[in-house]
């Protein structure tokens, strides 16, 4: 039973590490439950209550920081509301309009309409744009780092 666990457990983080990249993925999600999965099926005697408010709080701040690290990248190149929208809608859906680089293609062209819908001219659309890819990568960056030190305090708590 406790292999059965392991290869849950591993399957999660995987999923959760696809899902900083990919955002249809849970992600985060996927790791906070993998160590429900651990402890139904071996025990959850290793995780004290620091390390359930320790991973929740990094589950709130990637929720958090998720969304607020792409509009600071549509806002820190003189974007709308708008276009924080369409790039929130693009990244969602970029990757199924256009397998393969609807990822970076979603957010760019979701941005660019959203500020064009405002008015603004086609440069400073396509300024925004750039600005939308930005956020994606710092944000998937950060998602990255957050979700590798939930699984590393995972394994530290079992180790000690």
């Amino acid at each position: 039973m406790e292999i059965v666990a392991w290869v849950l457990v591993i399957l999660l983080f995987v999923v959760g590490m696809a899902g900083a990249i990919f955002p249809i993925l849970p992600g985060a999600l996927a790791i906070y439950g993998a160590f429900f999965v651990y402890g139904l099926m071996v025990s959850f005697e290793p995780f004290n209550w620091v390390f359930w408010a320790l991973q929740t709080l990094i589950v709130v701040a990637l929720f958090i920081a998720d969304y607020a690290v792409n509009a600071w990248g549509v806002k820190r190149f003189g974007g709308s509301r708008a276009s924080v929208i369409g790039s929130t809608i693009g990244v969602l859906i970029g990757p199924f309009v256009i397998p393969g680089i609807g990822l970076l293609l979603g957010p760019f062209i979701g941005a660019v309409i959203g500020e064009l819908m405002v008015r603004a001219t086609f440069d400073h659309s396509l300024r925004v744009g750039f600005g939308s890819v930005v956020g994606l990568f710092t944000s998937t960056v950060v998602k990255i780092l957050l979700q590798t030190v939930m699984i590393a305090l995972f394994i530290i708590w079992l180790v000690i």
